[in-house]
């Protein structure tokens, strides 16, 4: 036991000794926000929907397309022709080039073009949901640091609180005025306190680990979050109400850019039951490749029209038209249900925030009322009108309090960034 609390003794000043690498709540979101390979991918996923809205307008201009034929033959196609065809042809090419503009198709391709613009939109969103995700989590993951950082401020002061006690009753047994079973009981509660010790810090080197991963800052064991937990005063809401109001929350925007999504939906599928109509021009050249004949040159122009009949009054394409109205339907229900669902979410994260501010209070009174307690029996005990069983209920009380009321105020910034990610407020602090 003795080699074990010099050990620890060492590795703390050591540790006291080597620079510290303090970070603040901001460096470590604008880290993650660097890193995340969900962000990555979210550009990448706009990169993409820019492509698609450039591959849509290209819908708009003529379509063009060209093709060559050649022919070679281990006989002659046409044979010889006195007077006419000196000699045979075994040989022909074919060039020809069409170019087609469509006049109208149904409004497909304005309707590509907003569908096109609209995934844009989404991917977007998503990508901005997927920074909120990262700074929310970010943020839990700091706050959690900065409990265990005060949990261990905690510790350092019982421990010496209980070596003081320890010292005291090595002096009055010495002194013949305790029995050594008083001495034991206090060793006994101090290896226990170093025990959770080492669980703090082991945990902690776990914890700044995830911490480091997530964020892409190089791991480091001695860095140290800037943040505090003022147990000397409360932190307040955000606001006097919940903000209910869903114009920036991404999930209600998807809610409204799916509705939005069926609707072109059924425009779309309802264009392949409309007449659709372009105008063209084609060219082609014909001849041989020896020149047995001349080569001849052949444009043309032509219009199409093409009117679906069977398919919009009794095929497919009807019933096709009639599901994607029946999926309109369900995105409507979905997005009026979606909609309640985010502020019944707000309100209860608001009273999850107000919960944990009387939870704050409650610890606060608590160890007010533990650390008094602690010292009038501390006091008590010196003057032989209590036991030590006593005196260490009350250290343990004072430390269970002490670790109570952490854990509420890092509890609450937790909260209250949920509360944000919810209200797409993310960044803002209590």
């Amino acid at each position: 036991m003795k080699s074990f609390i010099i050990s620890i003794i060492l590795l703390t000043g050591l540790q006291a000794s080597a620079q510290q690498h303090t970070i603040s709540l901001q460096e470590s979101k604008q880290a993650a926000i660097a890193y995340s390979y969900a962000l990555k991918n979210g550009q990448l996923r706009v990169n993409s929907a820019k492509a698609d809205v450039a591959a849509a307008k290209s819908d708009y201009l003529p379509s063009v397309s060209g093709t060559g034929i050649g022919l070679f033959g281990f006989k002659d196609f046409v044979p010889a022709i006195p007077d006419v065809l000196s000699k045979g042809i075994n040989n022909l090419y074919i060039l020809g080039v069409t170019g087609t503009q469509t006049l109208y198709a149904g409004g497909k391709v304005k309707t590509g073009n907003e569908l096109a613009a609209l995934q844009l939109q989404v991917s977007e969103i998503r990508k901005k949901q997927s920074a909120d995700s990262v700074l929310l989590l970010t943020e839990q993951k700091y706050w959690n640091l900065v409990n265990i950082q005060e949990q261990q401020k905690t510790l350092a002061v019982n421990e010496t609180l209980l070596n003081s006690v320890l010292k005291m009753q090595k002096d009055m047994l010495a002194s013949g005025l305790i029995a050594r079973n008083d001495l034991l009981k206090v060793k006994v509660q101090l290896s226990q306190l170093l025990v959770n010790k080492s669980k703090l810090q082991n945990g902690r080197r776990v914890a700044l680990l995830d911490f480091a991963v997530y964020t892409g800052i190089p791991f480091d064991s001695l860095m140290v979050m800037q943040d505090t937990l003022n147990k000397n005063s409360t932190p307040v809401l955000p606001a006097l109400e919940p903000d209910t109001s869903l114009g920036r929350n991404a999930n209600y925007q998807l809610l409204t850019k799916r509705v939005l999504g069926e609707k072109l939906q059924t425009r779309l599928s309802n264009g392949d039951n409309l007449p659709s109509l372009a105008v063209g021009v084609s060219a082609s050249q014909v001849g041989s490749f020896r020149n047995s004949i001349g080569s001849t040159f052949s444009p043309a122009s032509f219009v199409t029209l093409s009117i679906p009949i069977s398919n919009g009054l009794w095929g497919r394409g009807k019933q096709k038209v009639s599901q994607r109205r029946i999926n309109e339907e369900i995105a409507r229900n979905d997005y009026r249900d979606g909609q309640n669902q985010l502020r019944v979410g707000i309100i209860r994260y608001w009273y999850d925030m107000q919960d944990q501010l009387t939870q704050i209070r409650y610890a606060k009174d608590n160890l007010e009322q533990a650390t008094e307690n602690l010292k009038v029996n501390q006091d008590n005990y010196k003057a032989g009108l209590t036991t030590i069983s006593e005196v260490l209920d009350a250290q343990s009380a004072y430390q269970q309090a002490s670790s109570t009321v952490a854990t509420a105020f890092a509890d609450f910034y937790v909260r209250a960034a949920i509360y944000n990610y919810v209200t797409a407020k993310t960044g803002n602090q209590p």
